[in-house]
């Protein structure tokens, strides 16, 4: 099979995120300027660099009570600061949850009783149960071609990780099993890890 994506696959169901995935998930929290708290997940999302740590996360779509995009980019775009959570298996249905088209005055960890504490370098809540959580700083704002279609650039200012997710002095990923989207309506959860050294020339 081949197709111009311009003219569409003639498939039911556009297959690009089915073919690129697995992606990460950014569980996003975020804050108002005038103190609204906001939760959703974004599954257009990864570490860009390393010195200094960055991240990109990108808004597709609007909602009608919205100037640009939906509440978290618009959030973003407001404050500059704004913190991934990482979700595991566990999270999964309040993960789902939290992408509804709710309201912009809905604090959505409040409403599915997720419990928050603040960030430690950016005005922003953190989720308190998620493995891994990135106090984000907004560096530049993209608009994307087409319509409603935004880049975010962020630095990593603080990182927080679980204590029970650090064994041996890692990061194991499988105490949490990172929830991860696929395509469609798929989702799946990272279990099996296994190491290969880089070769040498």
């Amino acid at each position: 099979m081949f197709y111009l994506t311009r003219d569409g696959s003639g498939m039911q169901v556009d297959p690009l995120t089915a073919i690129v995935s697995p992606r990460p998930i950014a569980w996003i929290s975020s804050r108002d300027g005038a103190g609204v708290v906001n939760l959703s997940p974004y599954s257009f999302f990864t570490a860009v660099a390393y010195d200094p740590p960055q991240i990109v996360i990108s808004s597709v779509g609007h909602k009608s009570d919205r100037d640009i995009g939906k509440d978290s980019l618009s959030n973003i775009v407001e404050t500059g600061v704004f913190c991934v959570n990482i979700a595991g298996y566990d999270d999964r249905e309040a993960l789902n949850a939290s992408s509804a088209p709710f309201p912009r005055e809905t604090d959505e960890a409040a409403r599915l009783g997720l419990a928050t504490e603040p960030c430690k370098t950016i005005d922003c809540p953190r989720l308190s149960h998620a493995p891994a959580a990135l106090e984000c700083r907004m560096s530049r704002h993209i608009a994307l071609e087409g319509a409603h279609n935004h880049l975010i650039v962020a630095r990593v200012e603080a990182i927080h990780l679980r204590d029970d997710c650090i064994v041996d002095g890692r990061f194991d990923v499988t105490r949490y099993k990172p929830l991860t989207r696929l395509g469609y309506l798929d989702f799946a959860a990272i279990e099996t890890v296994f190491r290969m050294a880089r070769p040498t020339v």
